[in-house]
């Protein structure tokens, strides 16, 4: 099948809300003030008075808003039982949540013990001393309506100190908005060749059981292992009583405390609070098991490379409770002896990549007849890699066929190794010099970064303004911009524009253009190996014990324009550092005061946060 998954089952409401009360009670207070906050919250919600068109019957539209709502506040008033139509729509709004999975019933206790809704005692007995002599048959079904109600988990305006109703609006408000918080994950529009293998990991972990299940999906990069494992998250998310997607753990791990970082990230997502302090790896892993032994969660372990990282976010199983899933992505199937069962993700048939290819070149996903042996050619080479295919379509797309040509004989002159090989045609179709800078400075230093801190540097590093640059390559993409602003870049794309690097010299890393390994940066400061071939430069030394380095190690660099140094504790005179810097980064400097002697005339950029420098310069300058 050719077709893309359903994205999500969640229940697609039209309000998120449905205020239900009794109207003589707060009307024009309470519920008022609650349904402007709710509003003012960019929450949709049905509040009768302001919904229902005049001139239509009110019954209908109510059970229409009823039936089409996410979430349910019923706010218990001493008068709500006296209303035998809130009753009625209390009953409504019950019996609809059982007929429908994912909808919410929240209670709101105003100036009523909940006791009083559950037993219907104090004011609620009255009213039901005078239902009981009119209307006996729904007596019964009243009763055990409000008894239901009455022992959901919700808010009673006694617990808010002093009774203050600005603040019990906020703590209603705000969460709502959690128990809205969309949990599904945006996934590739067009989804090819998956469809098989997504249907029978979902039958898998969608089996009733309470023994918590796990799977592995695994393959070489850039296959689609994390689309697979999105689309599955999307489809299962919503019945789970929590859900978390760690995405690029392998990066996110190798940060200062990356570890402690994720292990926070899947502690908030579930329980939607922070979970305290974690200062360090094992107090977080005490944490996860404390916290999440008893929930039934659904999460995603992406890109795990290392098995400590996924020791420190799931020792054993049961650090989840019973009927939990958990779905682990990695290149390495090594990592997953703990599975119940693995996946392989092969590589798309002729077929389905000539289908995926054409949707990105040609923005149709059935090849023109007249394309048919260009195309072929083309799905050849990418050997049904979806990325490859990706690229090498968005880098053709809205070329005529004689451009498609001249890319085909190239690709025909380099041998068909390995799939990073494969990948380098879409650097060596950057037609500009700059351009391929501007790639491989991206690829080597500042994934991850702000958008506009990026062109900050580059329009330094290349004379112009780097708008359409950053645009090219997002077009062809090599990169992607997230709805945050920060650049990325697939990792085999990255790893492809660090390779094109290191073939500079192959066994001195000192006569590279960019050092970026955290050893080989070491090497060529420690031991003053580095030359005026050298433009940019990264040593993260936060996490290690060498920290100390001399200002002659960067003698010889008379050209470097990039540097970061986060963590290193720099010694002798500044006025040996090229005087063609454009970019410092200095997280956690040691200096007290800024060097004076460092030459800053070309400098753009000067990232020193968490450092100790309590004055720029002791002297004017």
């Amino acid at each position: 099948s050719m077709t893309e998954p359903e994205s999500s089952f969640r229940p697609k409401g039209a309000y998120d809300v449905f205020l239900s009360f009794r109207g003589e009670d707060n009307r024009k207070n309470f519920t008022d003030h609650l349904y402007t906050a709710l509003v003012q919250a960019g929450i949709l919600t049905f509040q009768d008075h302001n919904e229902i068109p005049r001139g239509e019957e009110i019954s209908k539209n109510l059970l229409k808003a009823i039936q089409e709502s996410k979430i349910y506040i019923v706010v218990f008033s001493k008068g709500y039982a006296s209303s035998r139509w809130c009753l009625n729509e209390l009953v409504e709004i019950l019996e609809c949540k059982n007929r429908k999975s994912g909808q919410i019933v929240l209670p709101v206790f105003y100036d009523i013990d909940p006791s009083d809704v559950r037993k219907q005692t104090g004011s609620f007995a009255k009213a039901f001393d005078s239902h009981e002599e009119r209307f006996k048959e729904k007596v019964k079904e009243w009763r055990k309506a409000l008894e239901k109600a009455g022992n959901l988990s919700g808010w009673n305006l006694n617990d808010i100190e002093n009774g203050h109703e600005s603040k019990f609006i906020q703590v209603i408000v705000k969460d709502v908005l959690n128990k809205l918080d969309p949990k599904n994950l945006n996934v590739a529009t067009h989804l090819v060749g998956i469809d098989r293998l997504v249907h029978t990991i979902s039958n898998f972990l969608s089996a009733a059981t309470d023994e918590v299940r796990i799977v592995g999906i695994h393959g070489m990069p850039g296959i689609g292992k994390t689309t697979i494992a999105k689309v599955v998250f999307n489809q299962l998310c919503y019945g789970f009583e929590g859900s978390c997607f760690l995405s690029n753990i392998n990066d996110t791990s190798e940060q200062s405390n990356g570890l402690v970082l994720l292990q926070e990230h899947i502690l908030h997502d579930i329980l939607k609070q922070n979970a305290g302090t974690i200062n360090n790896v094992d107090r977080g892993m005490v944490l996860i098991k404390e916290r999440l032994c008893h929930k039934r969660v659904l999460v995603v372990f992406d890109d795990v490379v290392h098995l400590k990282q996924l020791n420190a976010l799931m020792g054993e199983r049961s650090w989840f409770g019973p009927g939990s899933r958990v779905i682990i992505t990695t290149k390495d199937e090594r990592l997953l002896l703990k599975a119940d069962r693995t996946y392989q993700v092969e590589e798309l048939k002729q077929y389905e990549s000539l289908q995926l290819f054409s949707w990105h070149a040609l923005g149709d996903g059935k090849p023109k007849k007249d394309y048919v042996e260009l195309l072929n050619d083309i799905v050849d080479y990418c050997g049904g890699l979806p990325l490859a295919l990706e690229v090498l379509g968005s880098c053709l797309s809205g070329k005529n066929k004689s451009r498609w040509k001249c890319v085909i004989d190239k690709l025909r002159k380099i041998s068909n190794r390995e799939i990073q090989k494969k990948l380098r045609i879409s650097f060596d179709t950057l037609d500009d010099h700059k351009l391929k800078n501007t790639f491989l400075d991206i690829a080597c230093f500042f994934i991850g970064r702000n958008k506009e801190y990026i062109a900050n540097v580059l329009e330094a590093r290349c004379g112009y303004n780097p708008e359409d640059d950053l645009g090219i390559l997002s077009e062809r993409s090599l990169i992607k911009v997230s709805a945050s602003g920060k650049i990325g870049m697939h990792d085999l794309l990255r790893d492809m524009g660090r390779e094109i690097i290191h073939e500079e010299s192959l066994d001195h890393p000192g006569k590279r253009s960019r050092i970026w390994q955290r050893e080989d940066a070491w090497n060529v400061l420690s031991k003053q190996m580095g030359t005026e071939v050298v433009e940019g430069l990264m040593l993260d030394a936060r996490a290690s014990e060498d920290k100390s380095l001399s200002t002659g190690s960067f003698t010889n660099m008379r050209c470097l324009k990039l540097l970061q140094i986060n963590g290193v504790h720099l010694t002798g005179p500044f006025k040996l550092l090229s005087e063609e810097l454009i970019w410092i980064c200095w997280l956690e400097c040691t200096l007290k005061s800024f060097p004076s002697d460092l030459l800053l005339d070309n400098l753009v950029v000067l990232d020193m946060q968490y450092s100790h420098i309590k004055e720029f310069w002791k002297e004017k300058k």
